[in-house]
């Protein structure tokens, strides 16, 4: 199933409320990426990140990978850490995942 702005808005902000459980800084999301060609991007400003991830013609599941990733790449997180983030991250999202199939 494609992935809608209105299911964007909530993956973003219950993946942006779990990386803050977990001590990150959540960057904000956008659809679509500036930047012609591309499925996602991410753009550093100051201290605030934000990731934009291309939602049209797109699996759901592709998006919501895009999110989580911008999430670990916003922090810097890398090894343990990173697979850590990823997995309580996809743990929030599953039941948009099956719903979305």
């Amino acid at each position: 199933m494609e992935a809608t702005s209105l299911r964007f808005a909530h993956a973003a902000r219950t993946i942006a409320d779990v990386a803050r459980a977990h001590g990150l800084d959540a960057p904000s999301f956008r659809s679509p990426p500036g930047i012609d060609g591309v499925q996602r991007s991410l753009r550093r400003r100051g201290g605030a990140a934000t990731v934009a991830v291309r939602l049209r013609h797109r699996p759901w599941v592709a998006v919501l990978a895009d999110m989580i990733d911008g999430v670990v790449a916003a922090n810097r997180l890398a090894g343990a850490a990173a697979d850590e983030v990823r997995t309580a991250l996809w743990q929030a999202v599953e039941g948009a995942v099956v719903v979305a199939a």
